[in-house]
């Protein structure tokens, strides 16, 4: 972990309250798809956690939507500098992927697997993308994965785009090795119960501190306890023990 100041180089708006900045800093601490970064902002208490979609030896490019003060105040910015910890969290390994990997992502559990798919496709394997959204309007980086060269799938639940329902729908016509997610937990409780495979997962929660010492984040796995901002966000699929 490393804490730094970083310029907004740009904010941009993707559609209905998202959109992509990108921060010019030190990024030398982010070393694995599935990181993320967590943000400092004037007037609020807790820093906020987001993913980060993407990096080059300057820069970091993260998406968020706009939930909440915090991010509302983001989307505002222009050029301003921003106190930020980065090279939190695990991330997503590659070395057990297959040579078939899977990736599904929902809203905003989307942004996470383009590095991802990026490394991947670097080692040679073929991609499959799932990305889910609620409606037409909602969609953002389907082109980006893409020009990628993965093969993309995008889902709404209205039916307004591509194929109507959930990722599930998409992942049954789908030949895979492994699979990668993020998104909201019920996305993820639903893959976990129809995946032919093994997999990893990346959770979203609400975080204290971002770096493990609070514990406000913490799971229960089946080798104990476990935070998401320090062991997680990416918990392997055979480790996690779902709340009934």
């Amino acid at each position: 972990m490393k804490q730094g100041y970083f310029k907004i180089a740009e904010n941009v708006k993707l559609c209905e309250n998202v959109y992509k900045m990108r921060l010019e800093g030190d990024v030398s601490s982010i070393t694995a798809p599935g990181q993320f970064i967590n943000i400092k902002l004037d007037g609020l208490y807790l820093r906020r956690p987001i993913s980060v979609f993407d990096r080059d030896e300057v820069s970091v490019t993260i998406i968020y939507k706009v939930v909440g003060k915090g991010t509302e105040q983001m989307s505002k910015m222009k050029s301003d500098e921003l106190d930020v910890l980065t090279g939190l969290g695990n991330g997503y390994d590659t070395s057990l992927s297959g040579d078939r990997p899977l990736l599904l992502g929902g809203g905003v559990g989307v942004p996470p697997l383009y590095m991802l798919a990026k490394k991947l496709i670097s080692e040679g394997k073929k991609v499959s993308v799932v990305l889910g959204f609620n409606k037409k309007d909602e969609i953002f980086c389907e082109e980006d994965f893409k020009a990628l060269g993965a093969d993309v799938y995008v889902t709404t639940a209205d039916g307004s785009y591509g194929t109507k329902g959930f990722v599930t729908d998409a992942m049954k016509n789908i030949d895979y090795s492994y699979f990668y997610t993020c998104g909201p937990e019920p996305m993820l409780k639903a893959i976990h119960s129809v995946a032919n495979t093994s997999g990893q997962l990346s959770f979203e929660e609400r975080m204290g501190c971002g770096f493990g010492a609070c514990m406000g984040c913490s799971c229960k796995t089946i080798t104990g306890y476990k935070r998401i901002c320090k062991e997680g966000p990416v918990l392997k699929r055979e480790e996690i023990l779902w709340e009934i």
